[in-house]
């Protein structure tokens, strides 16, 4: 609750930034009419102000005569101490203003291997050509991430479910994950028809680094229900591109996005299997705090990485 002193102190410093203001451009420009025109106020109100402010000061600030007005000694000091505090307040505005026609600052974003190589890093590329005074740092985590305690600015994952106070925003297309594996490899030990029999085959497993658990393989049926399989097997990675790596070498089968495996599968050098159990899901998303203000630079990363499609 907005305590009462509170309202009127607010109230008072307005109202003396006001009048302080008016004080200054008066004193500066030799003349009410002038001040006032520049002030876009009329002659009488700018006077009034000026009486008011030397009022509840107790102290004549000018001296005014018929061909012109100068501060009085007590305005000369009371100027010589607000002359460098709005100096300082229009070199802040106006370097806002610049920032804002030319950003600048560094953005941290964490996000998974994928993420950045396939997505952030191709959208945050030319931004960094197109905005020299802007940084990026993009950090490798497979976990949902505490922005905080990482020092991030953002965070990106699957889905568009945050927790509160966190704002979330579509950075990718829909993804699935399929399940893939060489042609030697299926040629040796059979293709797989559902998820169950997942047991019988040798499967790279990928480990979360954010708290070392090994990735449960996630499926549908036809009816929506989800299916969870912990699978083994000899090769386990903690990030997905090695996992792409051990699939092309005959090591087993591998769920990784399907992007990721585009140009595999098209060459011949991956095989799919178990496709009628991989939908489509939400792609990715950036997250941030709901109550960060963005920075110029950050809002410039928000624009590159919005999905537009």
């Amino acid at each position: 609750m907005i305590l009462d002193w509170q309202v009127r102190a607010s109230r008072m410093l307005r109202e003396n930034i006001n009048d302080l203001i008016a004080l200054a451009t008066v004193a500066e420009e030799r003349s009410f009419t002038r001040a006032a025109a520049r002030l876009n106020v009329s002659q009488s109100a700018l006077s009034h102000t000026i009486k008011g402010l030397e009022k509840r000061l107790g102290l004549r600030l000018l001296t005014r005569t018929t061909r012109s007005v100068a501060p009085t000694l007590e305005g000369e000091d009371l100027l010589a101490t607000l002359a460098p505090c709005f100096e300082k307040i229009e070199a802040r505005l106006e370097a806002l203003n610049e920032s804002r026609d030319h950003p600048t600052g560094t953005v941290r974003i964490v996000a998974t291997e994928y993420a950045i190589e396939s997505l952030l890093w191709p959208k945050l590329s030319p931004v960094l050509k197109a905005f020299p005074a802007i940084n990026i740092e993009l950090m490798i985590d497979y976990g949902y991430t505490d922005l905080a305690s990482s020092q991030c600015d953002a965070g990106v994952r699957y889905g568009d479910q945050v927790s509160d106070g966190m704002i979330s925003m579509r950075i990718g297309p829909e993804e699935r994950m399929i399940c893939v594996a060489a042609p030697e490899y299926f040629d040796a030990q059979g293709i797989p028809q559902s998820p169950q029999d997942l047991g019988d085959h040798h499967c790279i497993n990928l480990r979360l680094s954010n708290h070392g658990a090994l990735y449960a393989w996630e499926f549908e049926d036809d009816t929506g229900n989800e299916i969870r399989v912990k699978v083994q097997g000899q090769a386990r990675f903690n990030t997905i591109n090695l996992v792409l790596r051990g699939a092309l070498d005959g090591h087993g089968l591998a769920l990784i996005p399907e992007r990721l495996a585009a140009d595999h599968l098209a060459s011949g050098a991956l095989r799919t299997c178990l496709e009628d159990y991989s939908p489509y899901f939400p792609g990715f998303h950036l997250y941030y705090p709901s109550r960060l203000r963005p920075s110029s630079a950050f809002q410039v990363v928000l624009d590159a990485l919005r999905e537009r499609g």
